[in-house]
Order: C-alpha cells, then sequence, then structure tokens
C-alpha cells in the first residue's frame, strides 16, 4: 500500500476510535443507568447528546476542511474527542456524562469526514466510491471493541475502563496521523469569510444535486446507531435473556456484517453506478424490514438464532449508505466536496439525534421493542422520499 493510502487508513483510525466510544451503551446501558441514577428513557436521552451535538459541529468541521486543510482539523478533532472520553470515564451523574457526550460529539463530528475528504480530494472519482467503502469498513472495526470485549471489560472491570480505553485509542490515532498525513493543501480564496463558507455548507445542503442523499441519511445513521449502538444489547439481555456476555457475541455478528458491509457497497457502487439510487434504496428498506422482523421473531419467541441472522443482516444491506458519499462526490467540485459531505453528515447525525430522543420516549411508552420500530419507521419514511425527490443534475 502506497503513502495515500496509509494516509487515509491513519486518518479513519480516529472514525475507528468514534464507532467504539458512541456504542458503549449497547452493552453496558444497565450499569449506566444504575451508577448515574437515570431510566432508560433519560440514558437515551444523555447518549442523543452525542449526535446532537456531532450534528451542530459539522457546520465548521466542514468550513475547516476546506478552508485549513485535512490534517489540522483531524488533529484539533482528535485532542477534543480523547478529552471527552476521559470525561466519560469519570463522570459521575447525568450532567457530567451529558457533558462529556456533548464533547464526544464535537470530537467525533469530523472522524469520518477527514479520511472522506482526504480521500475525495486525491484520489480520482471513479475510485472514490470504493475507498469510501473501505473507509467507512476499517472504521466499523471500532464496534469490535464495543461488542465481546466490552463485554469482557464491564464484567471483570467496569463500564469507565471502556472509556479509558477509548482515550487511548484516540492518542495513538493522532500519532498516527501526526507521523503518516501529509498536509492538505487547498484552494480556498482568502477573501472569503467564514461566515460565507458557513452558509455555503447550509446551501449546498438544500441544493437539489444532493437533497435526495442527505434525505435519506436522516434515518440511516440512526438505525446503525440506535440498533447496533443503544437497543441492541438491551433488546437481546432484557426482552430474548441472554446474558452481556452472550449478547455481546451476537452484535459481534451484526459488528461483522457492518465491517464487510461497506465494502461490498464499494464494489457494487463501482460495478453498478447507473443503479446507485436503487441500490440505496433497496438497502435502507431491507434494513427496516430486519428491524420489523426482529421485533416481531422476539414477540412470536422464536429461537434467538432468529435475531442473529436478522441483525446480520441489518448490517449488510444498511451498509449500503456509502453510497451517499459517491453520490454527493459526484455532484459537487472538489474545492467544495469537504462542505458538502458536512452538509450531509449533519443530516447523518442530525437525525440520528431526533430518532435516538423519539426512541427513548417509544421505550418508556411500549418497551424496547417499541424504540426498535421508530428506526424501521424512519427508514421507510425517508426512503420513500428520496425516491421522490430527482437526482442531481
Amino acid at each position: 500500500m502506497d503513502l495515500l493510502g496509509l494516509s487515509v487508513l491513519a486518518l479513519a483510525l480516529g472514525h475507528v476510535f468514534s464507532n467504539a466510544v458512541r456504542t458503549i451503551p449497547a452493552l453496558a446501558a444497565d450499569v449506566l443507568q444504575r451508577d448515574l441514577g437515570v431510566t432508560a428513557e433519560g440514558l437515551a436521552a444523555l447518549t442523543g447528546a452525542f449526535p446532537a451535538a456531532f450534528a451542530l459541529a459539522m457546520l465548521p468541521v466542514g468550513v475547516a476542511l476546506d478552508r485549513w486543510g485535512v490534517k489540522p482539523t483531524a488533529l484539533a478533532l482528535m485532542g477534543i474527542a480523547g478529552t471527552g472520553a476521559l470525561l466519560g470515564a469519570v463522570a459521575t451523574g447525568p450532567w457530567s456524562m451529558l457533558l462529556a457526550q456533548c464533547v464526544l460529539g464535537i470530537g467525533c463530528s469530523g472522524m469520518l469526514m477527514c479520511p472522506v475528504t482526504f480521500a475525495a480530494k486525491n484520489l480520482p472519482p471513479q475510485k472514490f466510491g470504493l475507498w469510501g467503502g473501505v473507509i467507512q469498513a476499517f472504521g466499523n472495526t471500532g464496534m469490535l471493541l464495543s461488542a465481546s470485549p466490552l463485554a469482557l471489560l464491564v464484567e471483570a472491570v467496569g463500564w469507565r475502563a471502556g472509556y479509558l480505553a477509548c482515550a487511548l485509542l484516540a492518542a495513538g490515532a493522532a500519532a498516527a496521523v501526526a507521523l503518516l498525513v501529509g498536509e492538505s493543501r487547498t484552494g480556498m480564496q482568502a477573501r472569503r469569510s467564514l461566515a460565507d463558507d458557513a452558509r455555503d455548507v447550509v446551501a449546498l445542503g438544500l441544493s437539489r444535486d444532493i437533497r435526495g442523499p442527505v434525505v435519506i441519511a436522516f434515518a440511516s445513521f440512526a438505525a446503525v446507531l440506535g440498533v447496533r449502538g443503544l437497543w441492541g444489547g438491551p433488546w437481546l439481555m432484557e426482552e430474548r435473556g441472554l446474558s452481556r456476555i452472550e449478547a455481546g457475541n451476537v452484535l459481534l455478528l451484526c459488528t461483522f456484517a457492518l465491517i464487510a458491509g461497506p465494502a461490498i457497497a464499494g464494489l457494487l457502487e463501482r460495478r453498478f453506478q447507473a443503479w446507485r439510487r436503487g441500490l440505496l434504496a433497496a438497502g435502507h428498506l431491507g434494513g427496516a424490514a430486519a428491524i420489523v422482523a426482529m421485533v416481531a421473531a422476539g414477540t412470536a419467541g422464536l429461537p434467538v438464532a432468529t435475531d442473529a441472522l436478522l441483525l446480520v443482516a441489518f448490517g449488510l444491506v444498511i451498509s449500503l449508505q456509502v453510497i451517499c458519499f459517491a453520490l454527493v462526490r459526484a455532484a459537487v467540485p472538489p474545492e467544495r466536496v469537504g462542505r458538502a459531505l458536512s452538509a450531509m453528515n449533519i443530516s447523518f447525525f442530525g437525525g440520528a439525534a431526533v430518532f435516538q430522543a423519539a426512541s427513548g420516549f417509544a421505550a418508556a411508552w411500549a418497551g424496547i421493542g417499541a424504540a426498535l420500530l421508530v428506526f424501521a419507521a424512519g427508514l421507510v419514511a425517508c426512503t420513500l422520499l428520496f425516491l421522490r425527490l430527482p437526482g442531481p443534475r
């Protein structure tokens, strides 16, 4: 692998961190509720601060990526993210954990955009879809850490050790970026103000060219975070009767699917570029169907192996979300790609904040199954709207 590829992977280590730290609640929800003194609905609200802060931070991150370059932006964000992980490790109540989640959300806001923007600016467009899948697949390995390994760590030491381990990961990622990534030179005009750049991010998000990906993205990552990052563990432990380690093993299978899925999606995107919109829609409708089927299987008392198979299917088909990045990259010139991708990422994580809050209310009203169905409904609604919107000119 050449230096360019190593640079992309070094930047993607931040995405590994982001996936690891934001999915800790999936296997530590019960002890987090006990130690922080919150209900399941309260924990959903606390962890929902992460995607909310993430979405708000994407506006300045998109400007920074195009104005100052990828490397300095990535290093600054990794420092903030590491601080957030340390705050999570020492949190003693809901307010201190809320602060930690907000700092983590800000720090993680560019962990995916940094390698994606670097690849978009340094790779030919025909290779970008494939590398987008590689970045997502490599980043999703962070969820391996928050599956069975986290379950063992929580049982042996406690949930705080998970946040400490993530802080060390952030430090390692920053060191790799400092050593391997060259400065990303930009072509921004010096006379443009920061306010002009910020308005450009908003305008891009509302433009016809990327409006479709922005709409489907609103429910896309919300479903991944809701199923794998928050409610999957409680569903398996509380509704299906598994132990923490058994639930971790099942979620590990889902994580493997979320690692393999983006790489497969990148290959499909490159092979069937004329069918990208159809593939994207099919993946999201398939993800909704898998969630509904899992809740139905649990209600009917089918074997837990059914849940495992459906979680694997969910991970594979929802991974077609990486096509969103290819659609956006193809719609804008290289000098605006950082802002355009950030505009879409605002939708990714803004939607996650909205749906996670809604799932907390649904869980309090009708249980964990209802919380999961919130994400299925969101996937269907956003996909149907996406199909009604015109593609880019």
